[in-house]
């Protein structure tokens, strides 16, 4: 066998040297492609979790708040509980600090208390540097000192920054570093935080050693916490993050397979060609003794040579993407999970070989058919020149059958949150739709045949197809492959387009919106005040003011944050994006209306009460004390929160509760907003009113710079751009997919020529012309990948009724309406039938020409 492979192998591989590097590269990109995203998820999530261990040290347990802080009086019975052996206090923020060119780089504050964080988290010990540690001894209590990690450090390079607290300025000296790693963080004393930030009295966690032989469990039951302070380990920070991301990485996995997917069928339509090609040749090493098992072994050895150079080639190219895409972009997928973490590659050589087993198992399922062609290839009458045999076909009940379990399969609730059984669905219907093309040509040639019987051209295309419909069916398996995936991805994006651009319309209703924060985990710090508000409703040219605030609930240790949302909410059918109507709100309840993801990861149904956000709003109020511009906060331990309603939320994945702002204010006395939405008076100009805004925020705090504004036009086609960029790769794949098929399409076509060349031969000395002939062939063609097109558009759009209603919410905890852009799909359909058609045209020159015509005298 090794012998065939250097002398038989070889030689077709450096005859035919560009038609295999095309089946490599096929396999390279697929194995490429999804080894990088492991590997820069990988990369990024290790990178976090070490930060997340760097800053919270080695404690037993984290006390944190389901929002935000808590009450610091809870700080002295655990420091004082006789099972405790340490407890370091922590204030933790997000805010955003001005750099030396006027940037604001988002930043995230650490208040530490500098006696015992340095036995529990050593790498948060403030280090002054050598002129504080001359100027000032006690620089680490110092009100306005900082001390900066490596990562902010790259970013922040003056010796005194300002730093961001509502819409004012805080100005702050650079005292020294800490060795966190991660993304940009500052440390403080905390009392100094506090007084900076207006947090007197709060904290956000409490890190927790116990002493030799306490158990963690008997003490948090013995501490008894107050509602709305929860009790973790420290590693759930590492694992909320890692939950966050998975849905989107898997997604970009199974997306990039898609290649190897595709690739397998390029590896299919060259073995086929290459068998074609060799059949004489293997019918006489068949004659000389070689087995049919053997000639399978031999063309199945030659498609895992293929795939093992492919794999190990798209390891290496993976490997570079991966260190390029980190270098240049950081952690980040894309999807922000990993934003501001710039990690190292982390490469495993598991993952490499799982990968590369992935690329060679693609390609050895590719070969697996051409190799069964080799093995049942009849040595005498393909020495004669008579052809491969037709190959009985699949039972049109098994392929019924598959896509009926393809069906059933979709119906299945997702396994760990991964949409597993809808994976399976999808290549089930595919590979029982694929398996039904002889049925499939069979029933609509039958009822063409005579339409066409008294034209001669076109009966000799259709009558090949209706009698050689397994060849049909080969050639093409490819096409319908990729075209099928290349409707299912065009109906996907249309519909998630069609549906966020109708989402944007209903959250997008005024003229203009004003922000200081740009993103949720500075909204504590970076807000308006009630006064800016009052100030701003009065403008010229300002017509009304709707405010909203955003916080944070942690009511899962295991999952991410939910965002609680506090708005004017009049007519919840026009002011939200509802899933179906809004219900009304029993007497001595209090509405909210929950996002999608909330029913599906917390039971948030309409129609219940959700019994978490009362004790969250427990923990809230008692932690707003402070700072609530009334004393008369509600006592919410008895409140109700009834699910009035369902709504679509396409910026949160992991759920979003919006409540009536007159409740959330008296509930807690919390006024502050983070958001504006400003409607215009008839004929004012956008622009003079943005003036205005920001030179009120400059006359109250000198801080206009930090306004960010935008109308309505420009955030809508801001969103739309973001979306199409996100989104460019799966046209990229659609093409790939398609070129692909299409070469399927050509190399059975030139598979086919070569056994027919008598038949070809036949017809000219009949009397047809090389152009008719040619008409011929291309007819064949035009009428085999019309019923590519037709099979792939019904399983496209089988396949994307699964992707939109199955995967989408499986995996994002979201729903959107399908939406078929039939005029983009009929183009597609088209354009391959028009490509099919003239690939058979090219194939088929070379059988018309006069080794054709000669061909027939072997038989005189």
């Amino acid at each position: 066998m090794i012998s065939l492979l250097k002398t038989f192998s070889w030689q077709e591989l450096l005859h035919h040297k560009w038609r295999n590097a095309a089946a490599v590269v096929a396999v390279m990109l697929g194995v490429a492609l999804a080894f990088s995203v492991h590997l820069i998820n990988a990369s990024a999530l290790a990178e976090f979790s070490q930060a997340v261990r760097a800053v919270s040290g080695q404690p037993d347990l984290e006390l944190r708040a389901v929002q935000g802080s808590f009450d610091e009086a809870v700080y002295a019975r655990v420091a004082t509980h006789p099972q405790v052996a340490l407890a370091s206090p922590v204030l933790e923020l997000g805010t955003y600090a001005v750099a030396a060119d006027s940037q604001r780089v988002a930043l995230r504050i650490i208040g530490v208390d500098v006696l015992a964080v340095a036995a529990m988290a050593p790498a948060l010990m403030p280090v002054p540097s050598a002129s504080a540690a001359d100027a000032d001894r006690f620089a680490l209590f110092a009100p306005s000192a900082v001390f900066l990690n490596p990562a902010a450090r790259q970013l922040l390079t003056a010796p005194q920054l300002n730093l961001q607290s509502g819409l004012a300025l805080r100005r702050v000296s650079v005292a020294g570093t800490v060795s966190a790693g991660g993304g940009p963080l500052a440390v403080m004393d905390i009392a100094a935080a506090q007084q900076l930030f207006e947090r007197t009295g709060v904290l956000s966690r409490i890190d927790v050693r116990l002493k030799a032989g306490s158990d963690a469990r008997g003490f948090t039951e013995a501490l008894q916490l107050p509602p709305g302070i929860t009790a973790s380990a420290p590693g759930d920070a590492a694992e909320r993050v890692s939950n966050l991301s998975r849905a989107y990485r898997v997604n970009l996995t199974v997306l990039a397979l898609v290649a190897l997917f595709t690739g397998a069928f390029l590896v299919f339509s060259v073995l086929s060609l290459s068998v074609a090609k060799r059949a004489q040749q293997f019918a006489l090493l068949g004659v000389l003794g070689l087995t049919g098992r053997e000639r399978l072994q031999l063309v199945l050895i030659e498609s895992l040579l293929l795939g093992l150079l492919g794999s190990a080639l798209g390891i290496a190219l993976g490997s570079a993407l991966a260190g390029l895409a980190l270098r240049l972009l950081g952690g980040d997928l894309g999807g922000g999970y990993f934003a501001g973490v710039a990690p190292a590659l982390q490469w495993s050589s598991a993952a490499a070989l799982t990968y590369g087993a992935l690329g060679v198992l693609a390609a050895g399922v590719g070969g697996w058919w051409p190799a069964r062609a080799a093995q049942k290839l009849p040595p005498a009458q393909t020495l004669k020149g008579l052809g491969l045999a037709a190959g009985a076909g699949a039972s049109r009940w098994v392929s019924l059958s598959l896509m009926a379990a393809g069906g059933l399969l979709a119906l299945l609730p997702p396994v760990f949150g991964i949409p597993l059984a809808a994976y399976f669905s999808v290549g089930l219907l595919l590979v029982g739709g694929i398996t039904a093309l002889p049925w499939l040509i069979s029933l609509l040639y039958n009822q063409l045949s005579p339409w066409v019987a008294h034209r001669l051209l076109p009966m000799l295309a259709v009558e090949r197809a209706r009698r050689v419909r397994e060849s049909a069916a080969v050639a093409v398996s490819g096409v319908v492959a990729s075209l099928s995936l290349a409707v299912a991805l065009t109906v996907m994006v249309a519909s998630f387009r069609g549906s966020v651009t109708q989402w944007l319309d209903v959250v997008l209703p005024a003229d203009l919106y004003v922000r200081t924060a740009l993103g949720t985990p500075a909204s504590d710090t970076a807000y308006f005040s009630p006064g800016f508000v009052q100030a701003l409703a009065g403008l010229p040219g300002v017509a009304r003011v709707s405010t909203l605030r955003t916080t944070q609930l942690q009511l899962d240790p295991g999952q991410p944050a939910v965002a609680l949302i506090s708005r004017t909410i009049e007519d919840p059918a026009t002011t939200l994006p509802l899933v179906g109507q809004a219900l009304p709100v029993p007497p001595g309840a209090i509405g909210i209306y929950v996002s999608e993801a909330m029913v599906d990861l917390y039971g948030a149904r309409p129609g219940t009460v959700f019994i978490p956000l009362s004790q969250s709003f427990s923990a809230l109020g008692q932690s707003e004390r402070e700072q609530a511009a009334t004393d008369s906060i509600a006592n919410t331990s008895s409140t109700r929160f009834y699910v009035a309603g369902v709504w679509r939320d396409y910026a949160r994945q992991f759920g979003a509760i919006a409540i009536a702002q007159r409740d959330f204010e008296r509930l807690t006395g919390d006024r502050r907003v983070n958001d504006l939405a400003v409607w215009l008076n008839a004929g004012a100009s956008d622009a003079a009113v943005q003036q205005a805004i920001r030179g009120l925020a400059e006359q109250q705090s000198g801080a206009g710079a930090l306004l960010e504004m935008a109308s309505v036009s420009q955030i809508r086609a801001t969103s739309l751009r973001i979306f199409d960029r996100s989104f460019a790769v799966t046209y990229w794949l659609q093409g790939v997919a398609i070129a692909i098929g299409l070469f399927g399409v050509a190399a059975s076509f030139s598979a086919q020529v070569l056994a027919r060349r008598k038949e070809f031969g036949l017809l000219a000395h009949l009397g047809l012309t090389r152009r008719q002939i040619l008409s011929v062939v291309a007819g064949e063609g035009a009428a085999w990948t019309a019923i590519g097109a037709v099979a792939g558009l019904g399983l496209g759009l089988a396949v994307s009724t699964v992707l939109v209603h199955v995967v989408n919410p499986q995996s994002f905890h979201w729903t959107m309406d399908l939406q078929v852009p039939w005029g983009r799909l009929l183009a597609l359909c088209a354009a391959v039938m028009l490509a099919g058609t003239l690939t058979a045209w090219l194939a088929g020159r070379a059988a018309a020409g006069k080794d054709a015509v000669l061909a027939v005298k072997e038989d005189w």
